[in-house]
């Protein structure tokens, strides 16, 4: 089964649960009253169901499940009277949700509903003109009733026919503390009864305050609530002995043992679990010590092994540290596994942004999405929502052009994006495209000059000159407008991506178009790292940003514009000497251990003195007072309890590749 459609069969199944107990609890409730609020969240299921079901493409439920939505609509409005008939209809048709819903998860067509939908139809019809009325209603003022919407007339009439006393609390509160206020006078009142409307109004606010007329229903006597309340309080209807609802009369009329009816799809076709991250978090942090203990015993194994040779006692220690070895990587790969999502899911919402957007700015947009069962960690696909929101409004504001330009430059009239996910090793490559003007060099270059990015008279490259996008406040936007021209954004995202160990790289071509590819790793919990020593300090260094590693010769360094390069397989390889990064005291030798680090024209060779070989790690954050330490990607323990820091290697890139002429790039 798809990741898609399981995601599906499992939202579906928890809103037929959810509708199923709702309607239980409007069951249990005839006698008692019934809870608008019920009724509310039992629509309000139904119009879930009917838009994630549209989304996934299944007809037949979409179509079921808005013909519901109907039915309950007119019920909450009181069009229909609530009676057990309309419950076990709702049942009725609650079990055909789900047989539907079966066989969409066993991947058959989930079947024709129009006769259904004609069924509820003609329902609905029999049904109608059921709701009585109250002469009561032509006590309110006529400007109060004009303002109520329909649902809250409802609520009104019925708050009358059931015998409760409407009355109307006059409240002025401050401006600056108003929300919260009226806040505690809300709930003040749903403790006392049922919140019919609230409404704003000016008569007779002193200046510097905010007037509400909260309308609510309620059985208690009028001198109690203002005394509760401490507010003025109008009495617009008097409570009375409260009468029976029509719906209880029915109830006691029909109240014979109902026949139970075998419930042939009690079982749950989805396998699915929904989980808190933050548990998730707690498991994972739980197999990072374990793994410390682990090496631990692995080290005090060695130990022995050097004390006192080969024996039963130090075979035993190997064979556990062997098995706990294993147990712990399955361990491991499990509960990542769980961690993981797929990245439509964050597609799915950037087409919602395109639509909204598009319709803004009045261009028509074709979004194209490829890879969304691509996974990633659960965070990092909530942590790069923004930076790729930011990229998909500066692709339509920015890069496509309105439809006669681009009929005048000869490309269709609609410009299309493309999202794109893939994996790449232990990375995870998302594409953004489009086939707009591309980004107008020289218009960023005169800006970039302007903003003393770059100097007048120097001849930067084509990638110096896109690098000053990602620089803050940078826009080359005239006028500032609710999608772009603010020049917050692009700094944005090269924040979040180096915060999560990924950077960008930018292509672009005139009137063809632009791409962002954003590299990210697959994930940030456990890791591999090479452990090395620079000076008189051990660092970490992600395997999962390593490519090779070199040993060199310092007499074939060579020296390019004042920087250090290796010739490596035929291309110039830029080094930088992590000592020197760090003002450390230089190791006196005749060569170094190059750790290669990169991928493609951002590759680098980190000079360091020694290498100890490899450790899983868990990076621990460096805390808030540290945080913008550059260089650091955080902290971790190995070996008897020794702390040591994790490289950035993006920061290192970042000094070496692309910080040229005080330009930075992502």
């Amino acid at each position: 089964m798809k990741a898609s459609k399981k995601e599906f069969i499992a939202e579906a199944e928890e809103l037929l649960e959810e509708s199923q107990r709702l309607i239980l609890e409007i069951q249990d409730t005839f006698l008692t009253g019934l809870n608008p609020d019920t009724i509310n969240a039992l629509f309000r299921s139904m119009h879930t169901l009917k838009g994630v079901s549209g989304l996934f493409g299944v007809h037949g439920i979409t179509t079921l499940s808005h013909a519901l939505e109907t039915l309950m609509d007119e019920v909450r409005l009181g069009k229909i009277d609530l009676n057990q008939d309309v419950v076990q209809f709702l049942f009725r048709n609650l079990d055909i949700l789900r047989e539907m819903t079966d066989e969409v998860s066993k991947g058959n067509k989930e079947g024709d509903a129009e006769h259904y939908v004609k069924d509820i139809e003609a329902f609905r019809a029999s049904q109608k003109g059921q709701a009585g009325t109250d002469s009561q209603i032509s006590a309110i003022d006529e400007s109060i009733m004009k303002v109520l919407s329909e649902y809250e007339e409802h609520r009104l009439k019925s708050n009358i026919r059931e015998g409760r006393g409407i009355y109307l609390v006059k409240a002025a509160f401050s401006l600056d503390t108003f929300d919260t206020s009226l806040e505690a006078l809300t709930s003040a009142v749903k403790a006392k009864g049922e919140l019919i409307s609230t409404l704003p109004t000016s008569d007779n606010v002193p200046e510097g305050s905010i007037g509400f007329n909260l309308m609510f229903g309620t059985t208690a006597q009028a001198e109690e609530m203002k005394k509760d309340l401490e507010f003025d309080i109008d009495t617009l209807v008097s409570p009375r002995i409260a009468a029976r609802a029509p719906a209880q009369a029915h109830v006691e009329a029909e109240a014979e043992p109902q026949q139970q009816k075998q419930d042939t799809h009690l079982k749950s076709t989805s396998t699915t679990v929904r989980v808190d991250i933050e548990k998730l978090d707690r498991i994972l942090n739980t197999v990072g010590e374990l793994t410390l203990a682990k090496g631990a015993i692995k080290r005090i194994g060695t130990e022995l092994l050097e004390h006192y040779g080969q024996n039963h006692l130090v075979y035993d220690i190997h064979k556990i540290s062997q098995a706990l070895e294993r147990r712990l990587a399955e361990l491991q790969d499990q509960v990542l596994e769980i961690r993981m999502v797929p990245i439509g899911q964050i597609f799915t919402r950037l087409a919602q942004v395109v639509r909204r957007y598009s319709r803004e700015i009045g261009k028509n947009i074709d979004l194209v999405m490829y890879g969304e069962d691509t996974e990633l960690d659960k965070y990092l696909a909530e942590e790069i929502v923004d930076p790729l929101m930011h990229l998909v409004r500066n692709s339509i504001d920015h890069g496509i052009e309105p439809a006669e330009d681009r009929k005048r430059k000869g490309k269709k009239e609609t410009g299309t994006v493309i999202l794109k996910a893939y994996q790449q090793g232990n990375h995870v490559i998302v594409e953004l495209r489009d086939d707009g003007a591309g980004i107008d060099l020289v218009k960023v270059r005169k800006k970039a000059v302007e903003k003393g990015l770059l100097e007048a008279g120097s001849e930067p490259s084509e990638k110096e000159i896109i690098d000053c996008i990602f620089a803050p406040g940078f826009s080359t936007k005239d006028v500032v407008s609710e999608v772009s021209g603010r020049g917050v954004g692009m700094d944005v995202v090269k924040e979040k991506l180096s915060a999560m160990g990924g950077y960008a790289v930018v292509e672009t071509k005139k009137d063809i178009g632009t791409v962002f590819m954003l590299t990210l790793p697959i994930t940030l919990a456990i890791i591999k790292a090479l452990i090395v020593r620079v000076g008189s300090e051990r660092f970490a260094v992600p395997l999962t940003s390593m490519s090779e590693t070199l040993i060199v010769e310092h007499k074939d360094l060579q020296t390019i514009e004042w920087k250090e390069v290796y010739y490596l397989r035929g291309e110039m390889l830029p080094m930088i000497r992590v000592s020197s990064f760090f003002n450390f005291e230089p190791t006196k030798s005749e060569r170094s251990f190059a750790v290669v680090v990169g991928i493609g024209e951002r590759k680098v060779g980190l000079l360091v003195d020694e290498m100890f070989g490899q450790s899983e790690i868990v990076i621990k954050s460096l805390g808030d007072y540290l945080k913008k330490l550059r260089g650091f990607a955080g902290a971790a323990e190995i070996g008897k309890h020794e702390v040591i820091l994790v490289l950035d290697t993006e920061s290192l890139i970042d000094d070496t590749v692309v910080k040229q002429r005080g330009i930075s790039n992502v």
